[in-house]
């Protein structure tokens, strides 16, 4: 894990958030040693998000299914 100055992190910022990209997590240090961890955050997927799949059924026989399904 990488560690900054806080005067390091402000000159080098690309390459301090492309470490923390890489590595998960840096550490910048305050001149009162105080020390904050940058972490990158996590992209947020879409729960619609999901691979597709190759069928052979008809547009007219996916409705049939759905219409069936419905009468229950």
């Amino acid at each position: 894990m990488q560690v900054y100055t806080y005067s390091e992190a402000r000159q080098k910022l690309a390459a301090v958030l492309e470490q923390a990209e890489l590595n998960g997590k840096v550490l910048i240090r305050r001149r009162d040693g105080r020390t904050f961890a940058l972490v990158p955050e996590k992209e947020a997927a879409s729960p619609l998000k999901v691979p597709s799949i190759k069928a052979n059924v008809s547009t007219k026989e996916i409705v049939d299914i759905i219409r069936k399904g419905r009468e229950r």
